[in-house]
Protein backbone atom coordinates (compact mmCIF):
# COMPACT_ATOMS: atom_id res chain seq x y z
CA UNK A 1 0.00 0.00 0.00
CA UNK A 2 2.88 2.33 0.82
CA UNK A 3 4.24 1.84 -2.70
CA UNK A 4 0.93 2.94 -4.25
CA UNK A 5 0.68 6.00 -1.98
CA UNK A 6 4.24 7.07 -2.89
CA UNK A 7 3.50 6.63 -6.60
CA UNK A 8 0.32 8.72 -6.41
CA UNK A 9 2.07 11.52 -4.52
CA UNK A 10 4.87 11.58 -7.11
CA UNK A 11 2.40 11.91 -10.01
CA UNK A 12 2.74 15.31 -11.78
CA UNK A 13 -0.15 17.76 -11.45
CA UNK A 14 -0.91 17.66 -15.18
CA UNK A 15 -1.62 13.94 -14.92
CA UNK A 16 -4.07 14.56 -12.07
CA UNK A 17 -5.80 17.22 -14.14
CA UNK A 18 -5.93 15.00 -17.21
CA UNK A 19 -7.28 12.07 -15.18
CA UNK A 20 -9.93 14.31 -13.60
CA UNK A 21 -11.00 15.72 -16.95
CA UNK A 22 -11.19 12.22 -18.44
CA UNK A 23 -13.30 11.03 -15.50
CA UNK A 24 -15.69 13.94 -15.97
CA UNK A 25 -15.91 13.25 -19.70
CA UNK A 26 -16.64 9.57 -19.13
CA UNK A 27 -19.15 10.25 -16.34
CA UNK A 28 -21.02 12.99 -18.18
CA UNK A 29 -23.20 12.48 -21.19
CA UNK A 30 -22.68 14.50 -24.38
CA UNK A 31 -24.08 18.03 -24.22
CA UNK A 32 -27.46 17.87 -25.88
CA UNK A 33 -30.09 20.47 -26.63
CA UNK A 34 -32.63 17.85 -27.68
CA UNK A 35 -33.06 14.10 -27.34
CA UNK A 36 -30.53 11.51 -28.42
CA UNK A 37 -30.52 11.15 -32.20
CA UNK A 38 -31.93 8.00 -33.80
CA UNK A 39 -29.33 6.00 -35.75
CA UNK A 40 -30.78 5.35 -39.22
CA UNK A 41 -27.82 3.43 -40.69
CA UNK A 42 -24.01 3.25 -40.96
CA UNK A 43 -21.76 2.45 -43.93
CA UNK A 44 -18.08 1.56 -43.76
CA UNK A 45 -15.78 3.83 -45.74
CA UNK A 46 -12.26 2.71 -44.74
CA UNK A 47 -11.34 -0.85 -43.83
CA UNK A 48 -9.28 -1.36 -40.64
CA UNK A 49 -7.79 -4.83 -40.12
CA UNK A 50 -8.27 -5.61 -36.40
CA UNK A 51 -10.20 -2.57 -35.21
CA UNK A 52 -13.51 -0.93 -36.21
CA UNK A 53 -13.71 0.57 -39.69
CA UNK A 54 -14.15 4.27 -40.40
CA UNK A 55 -17.84 4.85 -41.14
CA UNK A 56 -20.44 7.35 -42.22
CA UNK A 57 -23.44 7.35 -39.87
CA UNK A 58 -26.83 8.92 -40.60
CA UNK A 59 -28.99 10.04 -37.68
CA UNK A 60 -32.46 11.55 -37.36
CA UNK A 61 -33.71 14.08 -34.78
CA UNK A 62 -36.92 15.99 -34.22
CA UNK A 63 -36.78 19.72 -33.54
CA UNK A 64 -37.52 19.92 -29.81
CA UNK A 65 -39.36 23.28 -30.07
CA UNK A 66 -41.04 22.95 -33.48
CA UNK A 67 -43.44 20.05 -33.91
CA UNK A 68 -43.59 18.74 -37.47
CA UNK A 69 -39.91 19.21 -38.43
CA UNK A 70 -37.26 16.46 -38.56
CA UNK A 71 -33.60 16.76 -39.47
CA UNK A 72 -31.22 14.09 -40.69
CA UNK A 73 -27.45 14.49 -40.52
CA UNK A 74 -24.56 12.35 -41.66
CA UNK A 75 -21.28 12.38 -39.74
CA UNK A 76 -18.00 10.57 -40.29
CA UNK A 77 -17.03 8.28 -37.41
CA UNK A 78 -13.38 7.33 -37.09
CA UNK A 79 -12.51 3.73 -36.47
CA UNK A 80 -9.21 2.31 -35.42
CA UNK A 81 -8.04 2.10 -31.83
CA UNK A 82 -8.69 5.79 -31.04
CA UNK A 83 -12.20 5.66 -32.49
CA UNK A 84 -12.95 2.43 -30.66
CA UNK A 85 -11.83 3.96 -27.35
CA UNK A 86 -13.71 7.22 -28.02
CA UNK A 87 -10.51 9.27 -28.18
CA UNK A 88 -10.50 10.15 -31.89
CA UNK A 89 -10.80 13.77 -32.99
CA UNK A 90 -13.70 13.46 -35.44
CA UNK A 91 -13.60 15.48 -38.66
CA UNK A 92 -16.01 18.35 -39.31
CA UNK A 93 -17.58 17.11 -42.54
CA UNK A 94 -21.26 16.97 -41.56
CA UNK A 95 -24.22 17.13 -43.93
CA UNK A 96 -27.75 18.18 -42.96
CA UNK A 97 -31.26 17.91 -44.40
CA UNK A 98 -34.40 19.10 -42.59
CA UNK A 99 -38.00 18.60 -43.77
CA UNK A 100 -41.56 19.24 -42.73
CA UNK A 101 -43.03 15.87 -41.67
CA UNK A 102 -46.41 17.05 -40.37
CA UNK A 103 -48.32 20.18 -39.37
CA UNK A 104 -45.87 22.73 -37.96
CA UNK A 105 -46.67 23.88 -34.43
CA UNK A 106 -44.35 26.07 -32.37
CA UNK A 107 -44.12 24.94 -28.75
CA UNK A 108 -42.54 28.16 -27.45
CA UNK A 109 -40.63 31.26 -28.50
CA UNK A 110 -37.03 30.74 -29.62
CA UNK A 111 -34.00 32.87 -30.40
CA UNK A 112 -32.30 33.17 -33.76
CA UNK A 113 -29.47 30.64 -33.79
CA UNK A 114 -30.70 28.59 -30.80
CA UNK A 115 -29.21 25.09 -30.53
CA UNK A 116 -31.53 22.21 -31.25
CA UNK A 117 -28.77 19.60 -30.88
CA UNK A 118 -25.16 19.45 -29.65
CA UNK A 119 -22.73 16.55 -29.65
CA UNK A 120 -19.08 16.19 -28.67
CA UNK A 121 -16.77 15.38 -31.60
CA UNK A 122 -13.51 14.99 -29.67
CA UNK A 123 -12.35 14.16 -26.16
CA UNK A 124 -12.22 17.76 -24.94
CA UNK A 125 -12.62 20.74 -27.23
CA UNK A 126 -14.69 20.05 -30.35
CA UNK A 127 -18.47 19.89 -30.68
CA UNK A 128 -21.03 19.71 -33.45
CA UNK A 129 -24.09 21.95 -33.22
CA UNK A 130 -27.35 22.16 -35.14
CA UNK A 131 -28.95 25.59 -34.76
CA UNK A 132 -32.30 27.00 -35.90
CA UNK A 133 -33.36 30.40 -37.15
CA UNK A 134 -36.35 31.96 -38.86
CA UNK A 135 -36.35 33.84 -42.17
CA UNK A 136 -39.30 36.05 -41.23
CA UNK A 137 -39.63 37.60 -44.68
CA UNK A 138 -40.16 34.20 -46.36
CA UNK A 139 -41.69 32.31 -43.37
CA UNK A 140 -38.98 29.67 -43.59
CA UNK A 141 -37.18 27.83 -40.80
CA UNK A 142 -33.43 27.69 -41.44
CA UNK A 143 -31.18 25.04 -39.87
CA UNK A 144 -27.38 25.06 -39.91
CA UNK A 145 -24.90 22.44 -38.71
CA UNK A 146 -21.29 23.31 -37.90
CA UNK A 147 -18.51 22.25 -35.61
CA UNK A 148 -16.47 24.43 -33.35
CA UNK A 149 -13.36 24.04 -31.31
CA UNK A 150 -12.15 25.94 -28.27
CA UNK A 151 -9.09 27.32 -30.09
CA UNK A 152 -10.15 27.37 -33.73
CA UNK A 153 -13.42 26.46 -35.37
CA UNK A 154 -14.11 24.94 -38.74
CA UNK A 155 -15.66 26.81 -41.64
CA UNK A 156 -17.26 23.54 -42.81
CA UNK A 157 -21.03 23.74 -42.45
CA UNK A 158 -24.29 22.73 -44.04
CA UNK A 159 -27.62 24.56 -44.21
CA UNK A 160 -31.15 23.30 -44.77
CA UNK A 161 -34.40 25.25 -44.93
CA UNK A 162 -37.98 24.23 -44.23
CA UNK A 163 -40.72 26.42 -45.75
CA UNK A 164 -43.76 26.42 -43.49
CA UNK A 165 -46.54 24.97 -45.61
CA UNK A 166 -50.11 23.82 -44.87
CA UNK A 167 -50.44 20.14 -43.94
CA UNK A 168 -53.92 18.93 -44.80
CA UNK A 169 -57.06 20.86 -45.71
CA UNK A 170 -57.77 22.40 -42.29
CA UNK A 171 -54.18 23.28 -41.30
CA UNK A 172 -53.55 26.92 -40.48
CA UNK A 173 -50.11 28.20 -41.33
CA UNK A 174 -48.19 29.67 -38.41
CA UNK A 175 -45.66 32.45 -38.94
CA UNK A 176 -42.22 31.62 -37.52
CA UNK A 177 -41.60 35.34 -36.98
CA UNK A 178 -44.35 35.32 -34.32
CA UNK A 179 -42.26 32.90 -32.26
CA UNK A 180 -38.80 34.51 -32.54
CA UNK A 181 -37.78 36.10 -29.27
CA UNK A 182 -35.70 39.25 -29.03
Amino acid sequence: MRFLTDRLQAMPVWRWLAAGAAALWIAGSPAMAGDEPDLIFRRSTVFKFLTPNDKLATYGIDDPEVEGVACHFTVPEKGGVTGWLGLADQVSDISLACRQIGPIRFKSKFGQGDDIFRQRRSLFFKKMQIVRGCDTKRNVLVYMVYSDRLIEGSPKNSTSSVPIMPWGASDTIQKCGDFVSG
